[in-house]
């Protein structure tokens, strides 16, 4: 099957900008005659190029963008900005090109001036980071800003919101080009606050720049993406630049993992402190009043006696503390304590797509479908599934292929610990030998807990069946790992593919509505 990605979103229109002020802006030398071009776009890759655009011709990993030059003419390129190596490399050229060293470092405030993202003409923007809970945070934090009246934009790993329209998402954070390009669709549809879900690896290719956040949060740091970054120190200063002047006013940090304190510390913006840890000092404390199958009361106390009560439609103490990180964000904003305990005292209206999403009908056991992918991610699953859980907690997780193999041990063991039935498959293989992993996983799991139930089955539609097979009412499954996404990456080819589909599927096949 062929991969579907979903397409770039741009403004449905632009204010040209004169290429000889797009220059003069960025003081850059012009080889060729700027007079009367005008730029409606920008793009750093031929596969989205629109007629009008300006081509930024960058040097890659294996080649130069420079060696495109050709066809990003034929797609409509009006005029090149590269770097000296790129000039020498295109020759005469037929449209102006402007000369730009290091053009990636620059590329946010390009692509920023081109679609008019310039301050006093954005929206309030929110950014939040960390290894787990940024997605759900995102999408708390915008359900919250939409109850209190405002036009609500969302970036994530799930999806894209503009005012209410959803698209399916491209990557956790886009690049600048594409995010500056997503921010003028959203002003052009009135969208007044923003909610933009951001990774370590979007601040290390700065796929930010150009951007200048009214607040930021941090969630936690946990053991992941160590295929990127040499050693958690490595991945915690890539979190980092998110809270400098350059990019924020103001932050949030979250101090339920240990890297919390250093966040404060390094930090360049003013900060505030919040947990859900008992014993721990902050500004802000999340207690749990009830966890039910369907939602999870909290209660956020704060500075001068403040007390905010509400509730998550979503499983999970580590959910409440999404949603007071969230809210803490909003009042750093400026939005008054007063009026968010008004907004949300029936609750924070929010559907977060395949986090401890409940796929389950009227009767059977409770099947819950999981993005988390992480060993802290799945510590926190488990413990709120078994909480809310009388019988058995089954557990199906598989792990990515050619992605960060030092957790896999970790996973498999806080899986074999905290489930009463294990099931190892298959998630996204890529290009590594699914039977390979999941052997790896298996041995970790049995050395973990011997004489714990574990099977190894595959493909995942297997897997899922297994355990719905396996479950009685009373019981929970918790599949781990697909969550929200609606394929499977086989070889480099997105296989159409929904968890949650197989869930509801395997059920209904066991006489379960």
């Amino acid at each position: 099957m062929l991969e579907s990605i979903p397409p770039i979103l741009r403004p449905e229109s632009v204010e040209p900008v004169a290429l000889k002020n797009f220059a003069e802006k960025f003081n850059l030398e012009v080889v060729g005659d700027p007079e009367g071009v005008l730029l409606t776009g920008i793009s750093m890759n031929t596969g989205d190029l629109r007629p009008g655009d300006l081509f930024v011709a960058m040097p890659g990993k294996k080649t130069h963008g420079a060696n495109f030059v050709a066809k990003a003419l034929e797609l409509g390129a009006v005029a090149i900005v590269t770097d000296q190596a790129g000039l020498d490399l295109i020759g005469v050229s037929q449209v102006p090109v402007l000369i730009l060293e290091n053009p990636r470092a620059h590329l946010g405030d390009l692509a920023a001036f081109v679609y008019g993202n310039v301050p006093g003409n954005l929206p309030k923007l929110f950014a939040t980071t960390g290894t787990n809970g940024k997605t759900s945070t995102s999408y708390l934090l915008e359900g919250i800003l939409r109850q209190l009246g405002e036009v609500t934009g969302l970036t994530s790993t799930a999806e894209r919101h503009i005012a209410g329209e959803v698209i399916v998402s491209r990557l956790t954070t886009p690049e600048s080009p594409e995010m500056q390009a997503l921010i003028a669709r959203m002003r052009e549809k009135g969208v007044t606050s923003v909610a933009v879900e951001v990774s370590a690896q979007a601040l290390s290719q700065l796929r930010v720049d150009g951007m200048h956040f009214d607040v930021v949060g941090f969630t936690n740091l946990s053991h992941d993406h160590l295929d990127d970054y040499e050693d958690m120190q490595e991945y915690l200063e890539a979190k980092l630049p998110l809270f400098t002047k350059k990019r924020a006013d103001r932050g949030v940090v979250c101090l339920d993992t240990v890297y919390g304190k250093a966040f404060v510390k390094q930090s360049e913006i003013p900060v505030v402190t919040i947990t859900s840890q008992m014993g721990v000092d902050a500004d802000w404390h999340v207690g749990i009043t009830a966890e039910t199958p369907a939602y999870t009361s909290f209660v956020l106390a704060g500075p001068n006696g403040v007390n905010i009560r509400s509730r998550v439609p979503l499983l999970g103490a580590h959910m409440a503390a999404n949603a007071g990180l969230a809210i803490v964000m909003l009042i750093e904003a400026g939005f008054s304590a007063e009026r968010i305990q008004a907004a949300i005292q029936n609750g924070i209206e929010a559907y977060l797509p395949g986090r401890t999403e409940r796929v389950t009908g009227a009767t059977g056991p409770d099947v819950y479908v999981d993005f988390g992918h992480s060993p802290d991610a799945f510590l926190n699953t488990l413990a709120a599934v078994r909480k809310v859980t009388e019988g058995r907690v089954f557990m199906v997780f598989g792990a990515d292929g050619d992605r960060d193999a030092s957790k896999r041990p970790a996973m498999a063991r806080v899986a074999a610990e905290g489930s009463d039935v294990l099931i190892i498959t298959d998630h996204h293989p890529r290009f590594e030998d699914p039977a390979s992993i999941r052997k790896a996983l298996f041995d970790s799991a049995v050395e973990a807990r011997p004489n714990l139930e574990i099977y190894e089955v595959s493909p995942p539609e297997a897997a899922i069946r297994k355990a719905v097979s396996m479950a009685k009412p009373g019981d929970a499954i918790l599949w781990a790992g697909p969550g929200h996404q609606d394929y499977r990456d086989i070889r480099g080819v997105r296989t159409p593919y929904s968890a949650r589909a197989e869930a509801r599927a395997a059920l209904k096949e066991n006489g379960w509505a």
